[in-house]
């Protein structure tokens, strides 16, 4: 669960730009996550998020950049304990989740901003990614094979 509610902690904060624990409460408690402010406050201090200004002016949640190897590392945990198979159909990358990871495996992919995906849908055990080109598909494919096996 935590996993997932820090999955979503930075798919919100790329989205929204957020300014307060509370507001980031609010938005987690949309989304169906039960959560108080200081759940918020320990997500922030062990995911290492900060505060840039936004576009504004008003400072904003932000993952830096040098976090990024940290994260990568949890991308790769969420895909490696949701993912139990994938396949592909034209151009759409079909991924097969554990029941109930498949939001959180797609709010992965997305935060990987691979270029050659357009976008995901999630259901609850079911992602479906759109593909820019076939080609392009078969290289997705094979590179969120390696991604797998090598961790």
């Amino acid at each position: 669960m935590k996993l997932e509610r820090q999955t979503e902690i930075l798919r919100l904060i790329h989205e929204y730009e957020i300014d307060t624990q509370e507001e980031l409460a609010r938005k987690l408690q949309e989304k169906g996550f039960d959560v108080t402010q200081a759940t918020v406050s320990r997500d922030i201090r062990e995911m290492k998020l900060t505060k840039v200004a936004g576009e504004n002016g008003h400072l904003r949640y932000a993952l830096l950049q040098n976090q990024a190897k940290d994260t990568a590392g949890r991308y790769v945990r969420v895909l490696k304990d949701a993912v139990t198979s994938f396949d592909l159909a034209g151009n759409i990358l079909v991924i097969h989740t554990v029941s109930g990871m498949a939001m959180a495996a797609a709010a992965v992919i997305d935060e990987m901003n691979w270029g050659e995906i357009v976008g995901c849908i999630a259901g609850d055990n079911t992602i479906f990614c759109a593909i820019r080109s076939n080609e392009e598909a078969l290289h997705v494919m094979e590179k969120l094979r390696k991604l797998l096996e090598k961790f």
